[in-house]
């Protein structure tokens, strides 16, 4: 299941695990990203926080954390290439990891039809 946020990441939901990203928007948007700095392993973030940086040639963004919750893994893969993002934003250039304080508080955020409507 892909939930969204209107600062654009998506969230795919697994149980109580939420792979994290930004959006094809987003990276379009950004355009080239020469620089990617993740959450450490463990850290603890409320809806909302700065989670992660994204830098491209054009400007600094940050990357919020969707919900509440503990990051369990990172991609290291786009640290060492920030291309990858820009590549395949939705799949291989995932951010990180949430285990989800309150699984179910993903009912609040946007499906797909309601996130395309917020960026056309």
């Amino acid at each position: 299941m892909l939930k969204f946020t209107a600062e654009h990441e998506w969230l795919k939901i697994e149980g109580d695990v939420a792979t994290v990203g930004i959006t094809n928007h987003a990276a379009e948007q950004l355009g080239d990203l020469v620089f990617v700095e993740l959450p450490e392993v463990g850290a603890t973030f409320d809806k909302g926080a700065d989670a992660a940086t994204v830098e491209s040639v054009k400007a600094a963004s940050e990357v919020y954390c969707p919900l509440d919750g503990e990051i369990t893994e990172i991609n290291q893969a786009i640290v060492d290439d920030p291309s990858l993002v820009n590549s395949d934003p939705q799949g291989a250039g995932w951010f990180f990891k949430l285990k989800l304080k309150v699984a179910a508080d993903a009912a609040a955020l946007l499906d797909e039809a309601a996130y395309n409507e917020l960026i056309a």
